[in-house]
């Protein structure tokens, strides 16, 4: 199906199943511990061996020597997976970093080495028997000394390095009232429950994998060229994921070195990345550093805005695109932006939640803030003054649904904004300064082919078939959604099968465009899935109404099942996109309102109330999206106060590389979560009128919480993440 005039009306609009609060169907799996995650197939294999990964000590260098000969002789060991044995391996399309390495050594933790053996101790045992002599050489891992030299990284179409509108540096000059101000961010790691996993298993020259991986299609095709095979022959499924946040979009060493280990032991082998390992072994979100300059008229009107980003990555790397919402969010004549890409010799920087917009957020709401101060204004009114229903670059592209407005004022009004005092430092609460703070929340809804499989049984039993995964975020639930609508049946009348390279290849689970288009490829499949089923019954389909487990044209009634009497009818479609993105500008909005509470003598900050209002298209279940924002506010608030992935900038490795040292929100830091939706739709989104909810809740948080400690306390920190030794010594003194 191409999708391309504005979507009119449809049976999703019916609303019997779509945008009501259902409870997950996948619910009472994860609560009861049935879920089966990767490394919990009992059920595929009878013995499976056990893997344990060896990571590099040095960042950067070779290995001289690998000693292996105690680690073999050890107890039940099966076999030892090297670079030297596994024979020639290829990088996979979405690798920075080769996912085992040696001779050579591109970072820290980068796979050296498997042992497989009988049981997990066995094999954890031998590998701390693995004696490896390397030759380490200087490397690059200190992106403040590397700022100064950073090139301009190879851009895009979609994302381009360098943009510029209007004549910046002359507004700038011009201007009355300006600001100029640099803001950091630090690397962060995903942190997600559920580790990498993967149980592998060859039947012959078949290789079949189940992992924990966001999009099924990347991997397949990455895992079969790594190895060296044909894609007919290796088979990926992901059916439960334990949490992700980007960090598992791509293929990972525990799958590569699973399909090796099994392959050299001869039976299944199952490999987790042990904690430690994770934050160097995988990707994180890169550190940044921002510089945004901002030159208004003494009304508040935005005269010129810039903003720079500095990143560090492996070789042939990305940048983290800090600097994307800065060209649409906010109007103003004269622009630019760009961003610069050190070579780092880190572990592989990538997506992680909301990449981009997360962290350029961070720097460029907490700007907002400053530059209302400078003016005089209200933060929300100045941002007001400053609101586009255009693309600031490319004017004669209008948004197709921007109501970023409304949500400011909504929030305003339901967070009691009006009692925040302006001056800050001067509302207090016994011991504790108090403070409001406010930040603009922007994500782009993005558009992606996707494909799904519809199959009708005699008992009117409907299945969906797709490789859409779900990573937490409800996809089993809102698919049944979708086909239930659209079908007319109930929803304990639908089965939905996710993760399977075997079946039609969807959007998969990333940058919160999995819900939108997962679900109108599933719309597209069951079109057609209608069509036949009219046609069987001798209905136009046009006329057909399908509701209540029936089909119904004039005063003529058949049961939907009776369609598929004398066989299962299948349909496969995709949904494909056609112009309306290169008309329109397709993007979220919101509003995250914060107030704080800092104590007055230690400096410790409590977020008392926070409060997210979005305007995301028709939301297709209130329950499961606000799960996603609740979520995404949490780890903005994590990234605001607390997350840091320590560099050390001697010997190259992230310091804190486990859930011990790398800090992330607990219950006693979240208060009270509350969530607002936009009664919304969006009919140039597609035929759901829908968009992705999960990373708009993060943008923005961080901002606001900074903006709240700035109200209560009057310092103002423009470095991630906001701990005590960074405004301690800057509190007013206790009376």
């Amino acid at each position: 199906m191409k999708f391309e005039t504005p979507a009119t009306a449809n049976p999703i609009d019916q609303l019997k199943r779509v945008g009501q609060p259902l409870d997950r169907i996948d619910g009472a799996l994860k609560t009861t511990g049935t879920a089966p995650y990767a490394y919990e197939r009992h059920d595929v294999a009878a013995d499976p061996a056990y893997g344990h990964v060896v990571g590099a000590s040095i960042a950067k260098g070779r290995i001289r020597a690998m000693d292996l000969d105690a680690a073999r002789r050890a107890p039940g060991v099966l076999a030892i997976v090297t670079a030297e044995t596994a024979g020639a391996l290829a990088k996979g399309k979405h690798n920075t970093a080769k996912l085992l390495g040696g001779p050579e050594i591109d970072h820290y933790h980068q796979a050296v080495a498997l042992v497989v053996a009988e049981s997990f101790e066995q094999a954890r045992a031998a590998a701390a028997l693995v004696r490896i002599d390397y030759v380490a050489d200087p490397g690059r891992f200190d992106l403040h000394a590397a700022k100064g030299t950073a090139p301009v990284p190879e851009g895009d179409a979609s994302s381009p390095s360098e943009t510029r509108v209007g004549d910046f540096s002359g507004a700038f000059a011009a201007a009355p009232v300006t600001l100029d101000a640099t803001y950091t961010t630090p690397d962060h790691s995903h942190a997600m429950m559920e580790p990498h996993a993967t149980l592998a298993r060859w039947d012959g020259d078949q290789l079949t994998v189940w992992t924990s991986n966001q999009m099924v299609a990347w991997t397949h095709a990455d895992l079969a060229k790594t190895l060296g095979v044909a894609k007919d022959k290796v088979r990926v499924m992901s059916p439960f994921i334990g949490g992700g946040f980007g960090g598992k979009l791509f293929l990972r060493a525990d799958v590569v070195l699973a399909a090796l280990g099994a392959r050299a032991a001869g039976r299944a082998v199952k490999v987790a990345l042990h904690r430690p390992l994770i934050a160097n072994n995988t990707t994180h979100r890169p550190a940044t550093i921002q510089r945004i300059r901002i030159g208004a008229q003494a009304d508040g009107t935005i005269t010129a805005i810039a903003h720079e980003s500095w990143s560090g990555d492996q070789k042939d790397g990305g940048p983290e695109t800090a600097v994307n919402q800065t060209r649409l969010l906010y109007a103003g004549a004269n622009r630019m932006t760009a961003m610069r890409l050190a070579e780092l010799d880190l572990p592989e920087g990538n997506s992680m939640r909301a990449p981009g917009e997360a962290p350029g957020m961070m720097a460029l709401e907490i700007a907002m803030d400053e530059m209302a101060e400078k003016l005089g204004m209200d933060p929300i009114a100045f941002r007001i003054r400053n609101d586009t229903q255009v693309d600031p670059e490319h004017p004669e592209r209008p948004f197709s649904a921007r109501a970023l407005v409304e949500c400011l004022r909504l929030g305003a009004e339901r967070f009691g904004w009006s009692r925040r005092n302006p001056q800050p430092g001067r509302q207090r609460e016994g011991q504790w300064l108090m403070g409001m703070g406010v930040a603009a929340a922007f994500r782009n809804n993005l558009l992606v082919k996707s494909g799904a499989r519809v199959r009708l049984d005699g008992d009117g039993r409907v299945t969906v078939e797709t490789d859409m995964t779900d990573i937490g975020t409800g996809s089993y639930t809102i698919i049944a959604q979708t086909a239930a609508e659209m079908m007319g049946v109930a929803m304990d009348q639908v089965s939905v099968r996710l993760g399977d390279s075997q079946f039609p290849v969807s959007a998969g689970s990333g940058g919160q465009f999995g819900a939108n288009n997962a679900t109108a490829g599933v719309y597209a499949a069951c079109v057609k899935l209608r069509e036949e089923v009219a046609r069987r019954l001798g209905f136009n389909s046009q006329d057909a109404a399908f509701s209540d487990g029936q089909v119904r044209a004039g005063n003529r009634a058949v049961p939907l099942g009776s369609a598929a009497a004398s066989g299962e009818i299948v349909a496969e479609d995709a949904i494909e996109y056609g112009d309306l993105a290169k008309k329109y500008q397709q993007s979220t909005f919101g509003a995250h309102f914060v107030a704080v509470a800092v104590d007055a003598a230690t400096g410790e900050t409590r977020i008392r109330r926070m409060l997210a209002v979005c305007a995301a298209g028709r939301i297709l279940n209130p329950k499961s999206a606000r799960s996603q924002v609740i979520g995404a506010m949490t780890m903005g608030a994590g990234a605001a106060l607390m997350e840091e992935l320590a560099v050390d900038t001697r010997h190259g490795f992230f310091v804190n590389h486990d859930l011990a040292g790398y800090e992330v929100p607990v219950h006693a830091d979240i208060p009270h979560q509350d969530v607002i939706f936009l009664d919304e739709t969006d009919p140039i989104s597609s035929p759901m009128k829908a968009k992705g909810v999960g990373e708009l809740g993060i943008c923005g948080v961080g901002a606001a919480v900074a903006n709240a400690v700035y109200n209560a306390t009057g310092v103002r920190v423009r470095d991630y993440p906001i701990t005590l030794d960074t405004y301690l010594h800057q509190l007013p003194d206790v009376a």
